[in-house]
């Protein structure tokens, strides 16, 4: 039933696919009515917070803290859930995660599983390893219900079906629930979808879903949610099986107190999920009888050594960024390549690929900073944008276009001599190219070859006829 899931190690680079992306209205127009809806939301209720920005700082110091001492508060989650009665597994990799959630699907009994929202099982294609091994998922959330009827990819972290508007999905509807006659109204779409899940929600036996956060303190699992679909699978199957990454720890239940404001608030707009569920272990006289936790690795701990990209795993997977971006509102998600897409996805996607990977992603950015000033833990994505280029100029070598670049730049303003002549030379390479406006300024529309890529979207300024220094001297330190 699951399209075939972004892979960031085959998907085209970044400015291919944004190329492609760009060439689609439809989804451009659906993007920017989301983005701005949920924008318009959050900024209403942020407003209403005095101490907006000292929950922010609060949030930053509980998840920089959890990642300084992460070795400590995974142990510590892991015999607390066990005493509760669940049972803890170690995945070192997505291959791993993989392999051991489909042995307990199937040593549950079940070819089938009932499945919550969550961005870790897109991230390690989970429905295409049970679809493999004869274990059909049912995705239950909304918006990951439309993406799995269209054959299709999510596209933003929180509302993954965000590109699709009302008409497309009434047609996905029509045509996978077999309703020739289905309207197009917001209830008309929520009744047909009730009605083909609770079939699932009370005869499929085994669950998975995601955590939004991992309790140390506690051994609990917490999720939370807008719809109710996650309540039906956390207690009507039999058997309960939870991936997480190893970042999802926090250290203490009250932490929430903090968390449960920020997260809602910049991920939808409001003041509170209307669900939010924290599970522990098992109890006899209600849920689930067997409770699995997988407490995946891949590549986190490669992150976490890296003093400067270690921030990315502060993130608390709102999509705040991703509505801000300016590049992402025109791309929209699917040109990232991976199930993170926006600012988030720019950085965590790489480094999640070992660098090996989605390369292009690090400049899928303008560096305008406005995913740092939306961020409910303030990742300075910007930064880690700057350090994860570095890297990759680094890491292809000398002979790369880039890196042969700035070592000629060092090389002239290295020397004044050099940097005057270059200047010189400038000067007399523009001016052909150079057509001036009623104030007689200078400005370049057209670039040749690969400059032209600057010159497509934006006018260049001409170079100074001259430089500070001879216009200091013609004019004095009084500017006559």
């Amino acid at each position: 039933m699951s399209g075939s899931a972004l892979d960031p190690k085959t998907a085209p680079v970044f400015p291919m696919a944004a190329r492609t992306a760009m060439k689609d209205g439809q989804l451009r127009r659906n993007v920017r009515h989301a983005t701005d809806v949920i924008q318009a939301k959050r900024a209403r209720v942020v407003a209403e917070m005095p101490d907006w920005h000292e929950l922010r700082e609060a949030g930053k110091q509980i998840r920089q803290h959890t990642m300084e001492n992460l070795d400590f508060y995974l142990e510590e989650f892991e015999a607390n859930c066990t005493r509760a009665g669940g049972m803890v597994h170690w995945a070192r990799d997505a291959a791993e995660a993989r392999q051991i959630i489909v042995g307990l699907v199937k040593d549950s009994g079940s070819d089938e599983v009932i499945k919550i929202k969550s961005m870790t099982t897109e991230e390690i294609q989970l429905n295409s390893a049970l679809e493999a091994a004869g274990i059909h998922p049912y995705e239950t959330d909304l918006a990951e219900l439309i993406i799995q009827l269209g054959h299709d990819q999510p596209s933003h972290i929180v509302v993954p079906a965000l590109h699709k508007n009302r008409q497309q999905i009434r047609e996905i509807f029509r045509r996978e629930m077999n309703l020739p006659e289905l309207g197009e109204r917001p209830e008309d779409l929520a009744d047909a979808a009730r009605t083909f899940l609770r079939e699932k929600f009370l005869r499929v036996k085994t669950g998975v879903s995601g955590a939004n956060f991992l309790i140390a303190e506690t051994g609990g699992v917490c999720i939370v949610e807008s719809e109710g679909n996650g309540r039906m699978c956390l207690t009507l199957p039999e058997t309960l099986i939870t991936v997480a990454g190893i970042d999802k720890i926090v250290p203490r239940f009250a932490d929430l107190e903090v968390l449960f404001q920020l997260l809602p608030r910049s991920a939808t707009g409001e003041r509170m999920n209307p669900y939010n569920s924290i599970w522990t272990g098992v109890n006899a006289a209600d849920g689930p009888r067997t409770f699995h936790v997988v407490l995946m690795d891949n590549a986190r701990t490669e992150i976490l050594a890296d003093a400067e990209g270690r921030q990315t795993l502060n993130c608390i997977r709102c999509g705040a960024c991703q509505n801000a971006c300016p590049v992402y509102r025109q791309t929209g998600g699917h040109a990232y390549g991976s199930v993170y897409a926006g600012p988030i996805g720019a950085i965590l996607t790489p480094q999640l690929q070992e660098m090996h990977h989605a390369q292009s992603l690090p400049y899928a950015s303008s560096l305008c900073g406005a995913c740092y000033e939306v961020c409910p833990v303030k990742i300075n994505i910007p930064e880690v944008l700057i350090h994860l280029r570095n890297k990759v100029v680094k890491q292809n070598g000398p002979l790369n276009v880039e890196a042969f670049a700035m070592k000629m730049m060092g090389m002239i303003f290295l020397s004044e001599q050099r940097f005057r002549a270059a200047q010189r030379m400038g000067r007399m390479a523009e001016a052909p190219l150079v057509r001036r406006d009623e104030k007689g300024e200078g400005w370049i529309g057209w670039l040749p070859g690969i400059l032209g890529g600057w010159t497509k979207v934006r006018d260049l300024q001409e170079m100074p006829q001259e430089t500070f220094r001879d216009w200091w001297e013609k004019r004095g330190p009084h500017g006559s």
